[in-house]
């Protein structure tokens, strides 16, 4: 994945990219004490949204941070472990983009 997007993209991977991690789960109100632990965890609360067939519900959560495959892996498994902790359906990946400048 690294790899690929050095290849296919300008952004600069050895810096801070923002981050969205994704959970699933049928009851929205499940997932609300997930965005919450999140939250105080240091995460972006971005929104929790029904699918577009109204059969799962998505939490978006996200951070800026630095990540090599090595952290992404230990990212990815620690958001697992969350999911199964409160007892959600799924973590279902994350997403990558560039930090975007601070209006000024």
């Amino acid at each position: 994945m690294f790899t690929d997007m050095r290849v296919k993209s300008k952004w600069d991977l050895d810096g801070d990219m923002l981050w969205g991690y994704f959970f699933t789960d049928p009851n929205p109100k499940k997932l609300e004490p997930v965005a919450k632990h999140l939250s105080e965890s240091g995460y972006r609360f971005v929104a929790i949204y029904p699918a577009d067939d109204k059969s799962t519900h998505w939490l978006h959560v996200e951070r800026v941070e630095h990540h090599t495959p090595k952290t992404l892996h230990a990212r990815n498994q620690e958001l697992e472990t969350l999911a199964a902790k409160f007892q959600i359906a799924t973590y279902d990946g994350m997403d990558v983009g560039p930090v975007e400048p601070k209006p000024k």
